[in-house]
Formats: C-alpha cells, sequence, structure tokens
C-alpha cells in the first residue's frame, strides 16, 4: 500500500527519464502527490517545448504539467540531486541508455518498462543491474492496468510495485501518493516483469482478431489462453503463480487487451485489417513493445522448450509472412501446430 511519506517531508527530486506518454503522465502523477520532478527528455526541443507550454503536445497534448515538473534534455543536470529515479524509455533502447548516460547515483531506480530485451532476451531489471550498474536491492520495477491517457485524467486505478528489497519497494511506493492512484508491494520482480512484458504479445493478437472481425469470444478465448501462456513463461522463470491472477497480471492484460487506448491493441488491430507490420507501427505513431517482445520470448521458449502458442503464431506473422486469419482461427482450433 501507499507509503507513509508526507509531502512536506521530502527533499530533492525524482527524475523520470523518458518523455513519452508514460513518462509524461507518470511525472504529472508524481508532481500531483507532491513531489518535485525533473523530466528528461531525448530531444533539446522536447524539453523546450513542454517547458514553454506546461504540456507536451506531442505525446499528451491538452495534460496540463503543474510548475513541480521541470524539463530539460540534460542528462546531468536532471540527475544531479535526485532522490529516485524513474526509467521510462522503450525497451530497446534502456541498454544504450544507460551506457551513455552519467552513473547513477546510489538511489532507487523504478522501471516502467514492459518489454524483454531482443538478443539477450533479458527483463529490464537484469539490463538496469547489468549496464546501470544498480545494485539489486536498488532496483524496483512496476506494473499494472497503466493506460497513460485515463491516468493523465486522473480516473482511479492501482499498479504493483516490486523489488527483492522490500524497503526500496516501500519507497517507491511512497512516492505514488496522488488521491487517484494507489500502488501495492510485491517481492516477485521476475513474475511483475514477465506479466507486464508478456500482455503486449497477448494485445497484439486480440486487437488482430478485432481487425478480423471476431467478436468477443474469441477475443475471450485468446484472452485466457494469453494468461495461462503467460504464466507458464513467467513460473518457468521463477516467479509466483499467484501473480499472474493480481493486478499486474489479469488486470493489465484485461486492459491492455480491451482498450483501443492500448498500442499493442492497435497494432494488432491494424495487422488484422491487412496492413503490412511497418504500415501498422507507422499507423500507432508511438512504440509498441509487443512485436521485439515476442521475438525475444520466442527465443526464450525455443530454449527452455515451453510451448508458446500465440507467441510464436505472432512471430509466424511478422518474420515469416504467415496469413494472419489463418493463424489466429488455428491458434483457437490447435489444428495446425506451426514449427
Amino acid at each position: 500500500m501507499n507509503g507513509p511519506g508526507s509531502a512536506g517531508a521530502r527533499t530533492g527530486h525524482i527524475a523520470v527519464l523518458g518523455a513519452g506518454s508514460w513518462g509524461t503522465v507518470f511525472s504529472h502523477m508524481l508532481a500531483k502527490g507532491g513531489n518535485d520532478v525533473r523530466l528528461w527528455a531525448r530531444r533539446e526541443e522536447l524539453a523546450t517545448e513542454i517547458t514553454k507550454a506546461r504540456e507536451n503536445p506531442s505525446y499528451v497534448p491538452g495534460l496540463h504539467l503543474p510548475a513541480r515538473i521541470e524539463a530539460s534534455s540534460d542528462i546531468a543536470h536532471v540527475l544531479e540531486g535526485a532522490r529516485g529515479i524513474v526509467l521510462a524509455v522503450p525497451a530497446q533502447s534502456l541498454r544504450a541508455c544507460l551506457e551513455a548516460w552519467p552513473r547513477l547515483p546510489r538511489v532507487p531506480v523504478v522501471s516502467l518498462i514492459k518489454g524483454i530485451e531482443r538478443g539477450s532476451d533479458e527483463r529490464m531489471s537484469q539490463v538496469i543491474a547489468q549496464s546501470g550498474a544498480v545494485s539489486e536491492d536498488l532496483i524496483a520495477v512496476l506494473s499494472g492496468p497503466n493506460l497513460a491517457r485515463e491516468i493523465a485524467r486522473e480516473q482511479p486505478c492501482a499498479s504493483v510495485i516490486a523489488s527483492t528489497s522490500e524497503i526500496t519497494a516501500r519507497e517507491v511506493a511512497s512516492w505514488c501518493s496522488a488521491p487517484y492512484f494507489r500502488a501495492y508491494v510485491s517481492r516477485d520482480v521476475t513474475g511483475i516483469e514477465v506479466a507486464g512484458a508478456m500482455k503486449n504479445v497477448i494485445a497484439i493478437a486480440v486487437g488482430a482478431a478485432a481487425g478480423l472481425g471476431y467478436g468477443d469470444n474469441t477475443r475471450a478465448s485468446l484472452i485466457t489462453r494469453g494468461l495461462a501462456e503467460i504464466t507458464r513463461l513467467g513460473v518457468s522463470l521463477g516467479a509466483e503463480p499467484s501473480t499472474f491472477a493480481g493486478l499486474a497480471g489479469m488486470g493489465d492484460l484485461v486492459a491492455t487487451c480491451a482498450s483501443p487506448l492500448s498500442r499493442n491493441f492497435r497494432l494488432g488491430k491494424a495487422l488484422g485489417e491487412g496492413q503490412s507490420l511497418e504500415e501498422a507501427k507507422a499507423s500507432v505513431g508511438q512504440t509498441a513493445e509487443g512485436v521485439p517482445t515476442a521475438r525475444a520470448v520466442a527465443d526464450l521458449a525455443d530454449r527452455s522448450h515451453l510451448d508458446l502458442p500465440i507467441t510464436r503464431a505472432l512471430v509466424d506473422v511478422v518474420d515469416c509472412g504467415r496469413n494472419i486469419a489463418e493463424v489466429t482461427s488455428a491458434l483457437l482450433s490447435r489444428s495446425v501446430r506451426f514449427e
């Protein structure tokens, strides 16, 4: 649950690294909870635009950003004096960013990133520990039903913050004290990360079913089988099975697979409507982590001899040119198994 810290007792700022939609909305939530925030934008012109307009029109138009939020493209300035760090960059860019940035200060570091790194097949906490030289006990991960535009409208929601250190998890949860955002804590870092990454893969499949004109029976079947697939992978990596029945598992999966606000759902829908992968990505306009995550998870599944048919089917479509209608039908009948 929320930590006991009060806004008046806080000193220093929280550095949010990444000024996309989720990083911006999370910064807004932190400021609403009484925290000073420095928001790092890769592009200087975006940082200037945020500072002058008090909004991020490129990603979250119409969301007024409180004066507690300072935007800058100077990473050293953003990190200097920070009492906590939030990472909100794309999964496939995280390692390069950590290697290019100055050494992170020894403070809690929380990842908002939902993905698996392509090539290494590593979770984001593992990349942070290795490339960021951050102690495991200072790393936390956050996941749950996190549709950014709904949180920007201050609609009530809940998320889970996991860390191997209960102290770190509760410290990060104490930052999340906006009245519309509730944070629970967990020790199951692996489960929270697998659930957050894999739900994007399943959302693409459900979106594809919607684009093909299939109804709620098909979508519910894919969501249910998708949850089984997520759980199978997570447990094989050491996660707690109960995690996948909670906010970061079923909760996030339902939100991502049911909402047109979800980038991955929209990407899948465009694929189902007949667009190529590049056309679908262009129509979404922002990073959708599901495709590279599917590729990484398929590699993991091959090495571990896991049966992950939805993930494999998505890779067959985007990398092997399989017909998406045939793949979706085969998934539900299991009359065909793609090798």
